[in-house]
């Protein structure tokens, strides 16, 4: 049973402010699955960028299941998963693609950009409207691209030795 907009969009409406008095910002709600027990699944960080831990995510979990089950913006049963985006974090908001400007990213448009829905590349930030990545083709040269942000159907960070050498410094300070 996918999710409709509404749906989510009541939960986020219903979930946001608690998550974020509690000292998280939402990266992602989802619900997937179908048959009789769909998952919605919270995807969540603390709001100063340090890691998220099982203790962090079980406290979150119980509070959105009181509101939500209070709430109940879903008709039908589901379970809840509250998990942390991980390394390899979706980019979802315009504050993503600022945030982590610099960074190796993949990108998938709904649409084609010259001839092209899947980026790999370097993220070079959103400006007017648009994520622009510089992706380095198999003849080595660069290309630059302006993504519509609205165009814009899955995007993450990719799992680099850079992005594993930052995770690693920020869990040592």
């Amino acid at each position: 049973m996918p999710a409709t907009n509404h749906q989510l969009g009541e939960v986020e409406r219903l979930i946001g402010p608690s998550v974020e008095a509690m000292g998280f910002r939402l990266v992602r709600l989802s619900l997937t699955g179908d048959g009789s027990q769909p998952t919605l699944q919270v995807m969540a960080e603390p709001l100063d960028c340090s890691e998220m831990n099982v203790d962090q995510c079980a406290r979150l979990s119980r509070a959105i299941s009181a509101i939500l089950d209070v709430e109940d913006p879903i008709p039908t049963a589901y379970l809840l998963e509250v998990s942390s985006p991980g390394v390899d974090r979706p980019l979802v908001r315009s504050e993503d693609f600022e945030r982590y400007a610099n960074s190796q990213v993949r990108i998938e448009a709904g649409t084609p950009i010259d001839g092209r829905r899947r980026f790999v590349g370097r993220l070079l930030g959103l400006c007017d409207g648009s994520v622009n990545i510089a992706v380095t083709d198999s003849d080595e040269s660069v290309k630059e691209f302006a993504i519509p942000f609205e165009a814009i159907i899955r995007a993450k960070l990719m799992l680099t030795d850079e992005l594993i050498q930052d995770t690693l410094k920020k869990r040592k300070s």
